[in-house]
């Protein structure tokens, strides 16, 4: 079975964005090899502010070559063909997603549905590079309510720019 990976950037002080949702401070760091990453996965999921970002960033192009989920209740798929638009989570179409051949899937930004993700059980890594900023507000890491989970350090990596990549198991 698939799995399913929280792979995200995160300031020293546990944000994944600043207060408007702000990302410039998230810099490409080349020792990281992201041809390496990318080779392990072949379908993205993301909410829609993640992936209004992202083609903001980097146009809808970005998305060609690999299956890209967005989940919204508000957008419409008729206007976004490179995309597949969920409008709802649930148990059911992540098992299938799961078990479909194919390589590891890849939960991208999002604190709201990365938590949606986890309290539902469907999270089996969650993948942090610590990037040694300090923003002192803005969307944390995983947002309330409070509801702990374990997890096991599966490795790290200390890059010389002072980032930080850790990958950790959810214990379930």
């Amino acid at each position: 079975m698939r799995k399913i990976r929280y792979a995200v950037a995160m300031s020293l002080d546990g944000y994944i964005a600043g207060p408007n949702g702000e990302a410039d401070w998230i810099v490409i760091d080349p020792e990281v090899d992201f041809v390496a990453i990318w080779a392990q996965l072949d379908t993205l999921l993301m909410g829609r502010r993640t992936y209004e970002a992202a083609t903001k960033r980097l146009g809808e192009a970005a998305f060609t070559g690999i299956t890209s989920i967005v989940f919204s209740r508000t957008m419409k798929q008729r206007d976004h063909t490179g995309v597949t638009v969920v409008s709802e989570l649930t148990a059911h179409w992540v098992q299938a997603l799961q078990t479909r051949s194919g390589k590891d899937i890849w939960l991208m930004g999002g604190s709201e549905l990365f938590r949606s993700f986890m309290d539902s059980g469907h999270v089996d890594t969650v993948e942090v590079s610590v990037i040694p900023v300090l923003l002192g507000g803005g969307v944390p890491l995983l947002p309330p309510p409070y509801n702990a989970s374990k997890s096991r350090l599966l490795s790290h990596q200390v890059y010389h720019s002072g980032r930080l990549s850790l990958v950790y198991e959810v214990l379930k």
